[in-house]
């Protein structure tokens, strides 16, 4: 059922609160540069980022992908508000996915073809380093697990190890199938993390917010994560467990070919766990929709898509378990791994908040401009004014904007990750599957200044993406 926002804050405070949390955003990310450069070169080199708080280097620079970034940016802030309202729904998700598809291939290219672009999973430390030794696939799964720790024989390079066998076995399949390579594993990991951005949107509609939907668009293809969607391999998990979030969102409303949505869902969250250990906390986004559902249906049926899910997800934990790959025993593993490296000497202290700046870099302050709104959204249902309009407790909750509570379920993950202590640097691009529903509260900002934060958003993106030589 569609949901009514009531907002009780006068226009011109809000926009000084879009502004001041914005600011905030500006402000962290100025610190985190700042303290570096304050402490000196002697603790700088313990963080392992010359471009602290992100993983990259300070490289002024331009590229060919320049003047297509710009343009596209420009079409962007002067047609999305507009095109986002009236453009068929289906056309619009097209439109969202090949706008952020260009978008993030366009500042890639800023880098250059093989730096930016074909040559980032080529690496010694990614994935396709290890694709060419697995020739047997059921053997690297019953093997993988006493490999992952470091200084021995055999060990998994740093990115293959760091993850379940999933992200290695993609990339393996990919190219069994005639399509290796870096460029090959670029367009697959941009295309499907570019999905994302149109997933979103889906299950905003699911949930009865089609306006909202509709609002978020232009920000979720045009969001500053776009320079580390092309290309990473967290970018393939993030359009991977957006759809799975999106699946389970349309499966809730148990309509028409709810059943084949529901276990879609369950095999996307499955494999998306054995993609990245991480990804459990994806699990937040998804109790976010299915209470969202059940507020809005009240019969005991309702449960249903969420229990359907449940057994595909463990049907894809029974197939790994039955080749042999235990997901703990690789989960306790990684955390070995991760204490054998530079994570002893990256100092939790500093991380545990740049790495909310890194993240902040990645969301734009767009994203950070809304969290006012989006606190202000969660608590009214309980304001002793919205109260009268809404008698019970349940018609209060259910009527709670579904941007805000996805947003607020991206956040809960990202916190819950960096109290970890097992995401210390390069943030910007690990997050990614959370920072995608982050950017759902962008829907919450006035229609009015859609284009000026759109300005502020691409501006973001283009001066980090010239300013700093990524690594990923």
């Amino acid at each position: 059922m569609p949901t009514t926002s009531v907002t009780t804050a006068r226009p011109g405070l809000a926009s000084r609160a879009d502004l001041a949390c914005a600011g905030a955003a500006v402000a962290l990310v100025a610190l985190a540069i700042a303290v570096p450069l304050i402490r000196g070169e002697q603790w700088s080199k313990h963080l392992y980022a010359g471009a602290a708080p992100l993983f990259g280097q300070w490289m002024t620079h331009i590229g060919w992908g320049t003047a297509p970034a710009i343009a596209i940016a420009a079409l962007v802030i002067a047609y999305g508000p507009s095109l986002s309202r009236r453009l068929p729904w289906r056309r619009l998700l097209a439109l969202t996915w090949l706008t952020a598809v260009c978008w993030a291939f366009a500042l890639a290219m800023i880098d250059g073809w093989q730096r930016g672009f074909a040559g980032r999973l080529t690496t010694r430390d990614e994935y396709l380093h290890e694709v060419g030794g697995v020739t047997d696939i059921a053997a690297m799964l019953r093997g993988f697990s006493a490999r992952i720790l470091d200084f021995q024989p055999g060990s998994w390079t740093t990115h293959v190890a760091g993850h379940p066998p999933g992200a290695l076995l993609t990339f393996v399949l990919l190219d069994r199938v005639g399509l290796g390579g870096g460029a090959w594993a670029a367009w697959l990991c941009t295309l499907v993390g570019c999905g994302a951005a149109a997933a979103v949107a889906v299950a905003l509609r699911a949930l009865g917010s089609e306006e909202r939907a509709r609002a978020a668009t232009p920000y979720l293809a045009l969001a500053p994560a776009a320079i580390w969607i092309a290309v990473s391999g967290d970018a393939l998990f993030a359009g991977v467990m957006a759809w799975a979030v999106a699946l389970l969102a349309v499966a809730m409303r148990q309509e028409r070919r709810w059943l084949a949505a529901a276990f879609g869902s369950g095999v996307l969250f499955g494999f998306g766990v054995y993609l990245s250990y991480g990804l459990v906390l994806m699990a937040i986004p998804a109790a976010a929709v299915i209470a969202l559902g059940l507020l809005r249906r009240a019969e005991l049926p309702a449960i249903r898509p969420a229990l359907v899910a449940a057994v595909g997800a463990l049907l894809v934990a029974g197939m790994f378990t039955t080749a042999g790959f235990w997901w703990f025993d690789g989960y306790h593993l990684v955390v070995q791994r991760y204490y054998q490296g530079i994570a002893t000497e990256r100092p939790y202290s500093y991380w545990v908040w740049a790495d909310l700046a890194a993240a902040a870099c990645a969301l734009g302050p767009a994203a950070a401009a809304a969290l006012h709104r989006l606190a202000r959204e969660l608590l009214r249902p309980f304001s002793t004014e919205y109260a009268g309009l809404q008698p019970t407790r349940r018609a209060r909750l259910a009527s709670v904007e579904p941007a805000a509570v996805l947003a607020a379920a991206g956040l809960a993950a990202i916190l819950a990750a960096d109290l970890s202590g097992l995401s210390k640097a390069e943030t910007e691009r690990i997050w990614l599957p959370f920072d995608m529903w982050v950017l759902a509260g962008t829907a919450l900002l006035p229609a009015r200044g859609a284009r000026f934060w759109l300005v502020i958003q691409a501006a973001t993106a283009l001066l980090l993406n010239h300013l700093v030589l990524t690594n990923w």
